[in-house]
């Protein structure tokens, strides 16, 4: 069966009328018989009694027609549902995005996001750095965003911009008035830090070559930050941290020597071609966002 013999079948059947149904799909009566002609054949069996007054259905007839109108619904019900998930009326994105990005930066994307495409359900994972690629590489989700690997493995990566390390100090501390400090001065004092296999963490390890007095280290950014603000010790995370750390009471200062950087970008699968509406919010945060401020 065809979608063009079913709508010809229906046609005839609700109107009893083989010229009304011409009228009704716009075609000619020898196309319109070859399509139900056609569609017996196929069914192998009769579905109409034409006469030279009359059209009836027979008993087969009878039995295809409600199940015609349910399979010409559904056919009708997809071609609109999957129109409107190409011009964004309706459909879902998923993207994964390390903590100190999602809970900074990507709100106000999606608020961009939202204004241009209102129906679109965007379902963000707030994970750290490496689960965003593992979630990307296994089609969990469609985006993410976190720091540039060493290897992308299959993946391609869009940079935003280059984030640098700071230091984060108590209020109290003598250094929390400097303009800038350096990691030895930084070291001098105990250091808290996210545990392993943060992305943070390893990065810092191999820049310093394990020259880390580690103290406390913590899974959550926030727990750093509340240490370091109670007097616990001092911490380093990128910049786009800054504010999160100080509303939590601690102060933060440029570092430097050696400087510490590391590129912030999107991830999307290698050769994958992407949904609608992963394509539209990737457009939102390449082309429609502003990363430039981020590295002044």
């Amino acid at each position: 069966m065809t979608v063009k013999q079913l709508r010809a079948f229906l046609a005839v059947a609700q109107t009893l009328s083989f010229a009304q149904a011409c009228e009704r799909l716009h075609l000619s009566q020898p196309a319109l018989s070859l399509a139900i002609k056609s569609l017996e054949e196929s069914l192998g069996g009769q579905l109409l009694v034409r006469t030279t007054r009359s059209v009836a259905l027979t008993p087969e007839g009878e039995t295809l027609l409600p199940l015609a109108r349910r399979l010409l619904a559904d056919w009708d019900n997809a071609e609109e549902v999957m129109h409107q998930h190409f011009t964004l009326q309706l459909g879902k994105v998923s993207i994964a995005a390390m903590p100190s990005f999602a809970g900074n930066l990507l709100p106000a994307v999606l608020r961009t996001f939202r204004d241009r495409h209102p129906k679109v359900n965007v379902a963000v994972h707030d994970v750290i750095n490496e689960q965003v690629l593992e979630m990307v590489r296994n089609h969990r989700v469609e985006l993410g965003i976190a720091l540039e690997p060493d290897s992308l493995d299959g993946l391609t990566f869009t940079p935003f911009y280059t984030d640098r390390f700071v230091a984060v100090l108590p209020a109290d501390s003598a250094l929390a008035n400097e303009s800038r400090i350096t990691w030895e001065q930084l070291l001098e004092d105990h250091f808290i830090t996210l545990q392993r296999p943060s992305a943070v963490r390893l990065l810092l390890e191999d820049r310093l070559q394990g020259r880390l007095p580690v103290a406390f280290e913590s899974h959550q950014l926030v727990t750093v930050g509340r240490m370091v603000a109670e007097g616990l010790g001092v911490s380093a995370v990128p910049r786009l941290c800054r504010q999160q750390m100080e509303e939590l009471g601690a102060r933060c200062v440029a570092l430097d020597e050696p400087r510490i950087e590391r590129r912030v970008g999107l991830f999307c699968l290698a050769q994958h071609q992407l949904s609608s509406a992963a394509q539209a919010l990737s457009d939102v945060l390449v082309k429609g966002t502003d990363w430039a401020g981020m590295e002044k």
